[in-house]
């Protein structure tokens, strides 16, 4: 699988819990920070508060160390009518920490809307490989 975003992440020592790896859930905020910088390189504006996070999966494959040097690759694998779904995968020190799906609502007064069209094409114009729905 191919992934047209990668962001690395610094671990912080608050990330970690008493084991001293990071916390699961401070796994979805690093996912949730490659997933802004993938809609701002599809040119979508983060700060209109139309996004939602509607469900999240979380497979762990390994801890996240301190030390660790982390990657989140992510992409867009299906758009519907007023969601979208995310899969990444998390990386720590080269090895595969774990795997990511997120689905994502668009927003507008408050209810959900289709997507614009212009978030499609720019999804669809920054992926490598096909999205469903697209």
């Amino acid at each position: 699988m191919q992934f047209p975003v990668r962001v690395p992440i610094q671990v912080r020592f608050s990330d970690l819990d008493t084991l001293k790896h990071v916390n699961n859930a401070v796994y979805l905020t690093y996912d949730e920070v490659a997933r802004g910088h993938y809609l701002r390189r599809a040119g979508a504006a983060i700060d209109g508060g139309n996004f939602v996070m509607a469900r999240a999966e979380v497979d762990y494959v390994r801890p996240i160390l301190f030390d660790d040097t982390v990657e989140i690759a992510i992409r867009i694998e299906k758009v519907g009518n007023s969601s979208f779904r995310t899969y990444s995968e998390t990386w720590a020190s080269g090895e595969l920490a774990a795997r990511i799906k997120v689905v994502v609502v668009w927003l507008e007064e408050g209810k959900p809307a289709r997507i614009p069209d212009r978030l499609r094409e720019a999804i669809r114009a920054l992926e490598i490989e096909a999205v469903e729905g697209l």
